[in-house]
């Protein structure tokens, strides 16, 4: 089970609910899609195997990566391609090249934030996600839980 994260924003208590959620569901994995904004609330993100995109409210990259690296987590830069259980997975913060990159047939799944919105689409053979955002601005707070190995998402409500 992949954990999937974005545009927390410095939302504490939306960040301690959403660890909770992905400790009590064993996640192997969590990939915030950016977005952190002050980098001490990477810390939060303690004790889970975790890794980091940069989102355009991200300020402090340098910071960001070395309290990533004290909870041994990774800063994986603007964008990132990962492999997991053999599906090809790209990373991005802003969905502005979603459509297009998944239209390229790289990809089995693109996760991108940003728009604070959930999303779950399929264009070609790439399904589109993002787990919405937890950001104060917005009535509903969500996260996603992705199980590659069944192609099943759940997005989770975080109040």
């Amino acid at each position: 089970m992949i954990g999937i994260i974005s545009d927390t924003h410095d939302n504490i208590i939306g960040i301690k609910k959403a660890v909770e959620v992905f400790k009590q569901r064993k996640t192997e994995l969590v990939l915030h899609l950016g977005d952190i904004v002050a980098p001490v609330t990477v810390l939060y993100f303690k004790g889970l195997r975790i890794k980091f995109l940069k989102g355009n409210c991200d300020g402090d990259i340098e910071m960001i990566e070395q309290k990533a690296k004290e909870i041994d987590g990774e800063f994986l830069g603007l964008s990132s391609e990962l492999n997991i259980r053999n599906k090809k997975i790209a990373l991005i913060h802003k969905p502005d090249k979603a459509n297009e990159m998944a239209l390229s047939g790289q990809y089995d799944y693109l996760l991108h934030g940003h728009t604070h919105q959930k999303r779950d689409e399929k264009i070609g053979n790439t399904r589109i996600i993002n787990p919405g955002g937890l950001y104060l601005g917005n009535d509903e707070h969500s996260i996603a839980l992705l199980d590659i190995k069944e192609d099943k998402l759940e997005f989770v409500k975080i109040n």
